[in-house]
């Protein structure tokens, strides 16, 4: 179940997760959230492959909150894969101990598409920063105005 954002300590690192069935974006912010930067884009493995991954992004990063990208219908309806991203945070929060807390997703992909072609960059190399940069618009637009969150995972209770 869902809830509010959780209190989360003043400061200390945020990584924003633009969840995919194969390939997750991974944004983070520094420890007192005045910058955020993409951090990579991690290809899915394994169950075990990819718990292994988030719990040492938690422990080596010392994440204090995640955000889960949730896709949401322009009329603010979710979908399947907002079903999707849920029970993705679910797990993250089962595996890492660490709050996770969605927020609405919608047009961070098109704006990165935009961004990269701007930057002139090749379809590869478009392609290669998609996810992390779209992770990094979310987290971006998370910093600004953290009341707008969709729910949240932070406790026993939330299960």
């Amino acid at each position: 179940m869902s809830t509010p954002i959780p209190e989360i300590p003043e400061t200390g690192r945020i990584a924003a997760v633009d969840y995919g069935t194969v390939r997750i974006g991974v944004a983070i912010t520094d420890p007192d959230r005045v910058l955020c930067s993409p951090l990579e884009n991690y290809n899915r493995r394994s169950p075990s492959k990819d718990a292994q991954y988030f719990k040492e992004l938690a422990e080596l990063e010392r994440i204090v909150l995640f955000v889960v990208g949730l896709p949401v219908h322009l009329s603010g309806d979710e979908s399947q894969k907002s079903y999707e991203a849920r029970q993705f945070g679910k797990w993250l929060f089962e595996t890492t101990n660490v709050p996770v807390t969605f927020y609405d997703e919608r047009f961070t992909t098109s704006m990165a598409k935009d961004m990269l072609q701007d930057a002139g960059l090749t379809k590869k190399r478009r392609k290669a920063r998609l996810d992390m940069l779209s992770a990094q618009i979310l987290l971006t637009a998370f910093l600004e105005n953290p009341n707008r969150a969709l729910g949240s995972i932070s406790g026993l209770d939330d299960r």
